[in-house]
């Protein structure tokens, strides 16, 4: 039988050497056997072509600028239930009611559910414009709100232990909890 000489062993006692390389051993015949032949068991399926999402011009467009370089400006900055500044980081209304608050000095409701409900058309997914409201929910409660930035994305405070962020309505989380859109700016 060959000897490998493992560098840095030389200087264990003997049988923390043997358990250091049978741990390496062990660690690599693990790694190996994720990588071997067996068969798939778990397929999943492709998902769903991203929709086309068209330009659509805010009514007012410095203002919708406004929000929306607010909210950008934001992203980064840490989730906190009930928060409303970026010092005390954000949950998903404070960040609405605070972009809008402080870009334009338009007060909004504080929770995502009373903001659903503000006055304003209802907006169809392929009519969203820049700083459109965007919600989500199941059983036809609304749980959560963001600001529509264009081309399927949207900015909003996600959950707990996360921070602001970008993301994409045709991501599978969020494209199956979409309950729709208004629109504040007029």
């Amino acid at each position: 039988m060959k000897t490998v000489h493992y560098p840095g062993l030389d200087r264990l006692p003997p049988p923390a050497a043997r358990r250091a390389v049978v741990v390496v051993a062990v660690l690599l015949a693990a790694l190996l056997a994720g990588c071997g032949g067996g068969k798939e068991t778990v397929r999943r399926s492709p998902p769903p072509p991203a929709r086309e999402w068209p330009r659509v011009e805010a009514e007012d467009p410095a203002a919708a600028n406004a929000v929306l370089m607010r909210a950008i400006g934001l992203v980064g900055t840490p989730y906190r239930y009930g928060g409303n500044t970026p010092e005390s980081g954000f949950d998903c209304s404070g960040l609405v009611a605070y972009v809008f608050r402080d870009m334009l000095d338009l007060k909004l409701p504080r929770t995502s559910g009373e903001l659903a409900k503000v006055q304003g058309p209802r907006i169809e997914p392929r009519r969203l414009a820049p700083a459109d409201l965007v919600f989500f929910g199941s059983r036809g409660s609304v749980s959560h709100v963001g600001i529509y930035v264009g081309e399927g994305r949207f900015v909003h405070a996600p959950s707990t232990g996360g921070t602001v962020r970008l993301d994409h309505l045709d991501g599978s989380y969020w494209r199956d909890h979409y309950s729709g859109a208004k629109r504040v700016l007029h």
